[in-house]
């Protein structure tokens, strides 16, 4: 499941599912507004392996890796976060639900930063396309 954040905007959602990309977005599809960052986390552990769209960069964390959901923070312009994601959605280490568990991945133009589940140390991943 494909979850965005509340902060992406409402053109970027309907861009994502004009695409046919199958996401829901908190406070409008799924949970309620306002989740702060600590219910959001509870929440995902509700959810059956979702991939959590942010603009918020204290999603970027290490300590937040869990096998159960994967964690994407968009560090990219609010009207480009579509095309990120389906451009994350796309690559080749994370096309499917199972190679994006347990990952807590920094999207940016530059390509992907990414602590994988139980890692020492912070990937770096360039675009594929």
């Amino acid at each position: 499941m494909n979850v965005l954040d509340e902060n992406i905007p409402r053109s970027q959602r309907e861009l994502l599912r004009g695409w046919r990309i199958p996401i829901r977005q908190i406070g409008y599809d799924i949970g309620r507004r306002g989740m702060k960052d600590d219910e959001i986390i509870s929440f995902l552990h509700q959810l059956r392996r979702p991939t959590f769209f942010t603009r918020d960069p204290g999603f970027y964390e290490r300590r937040l890796c869990h096998v159960r959901y994967c964690l994407a923070y968009l560090a990219v312009d609010k009207y480009e976060t579509a095309l990120f994601v389906r451009r994350l959605l796309r690559h080749r280490e994370f096309d499917t639900e199972a190679k994006r568990m347990g990952a807590v991945i920094r999207v940016s133009h530059a390509g992907l930063s990414v602590w994988p589940l139980h890692a020492e140390q912070e990937a770096h991943l360039e675009w594929t396309d």
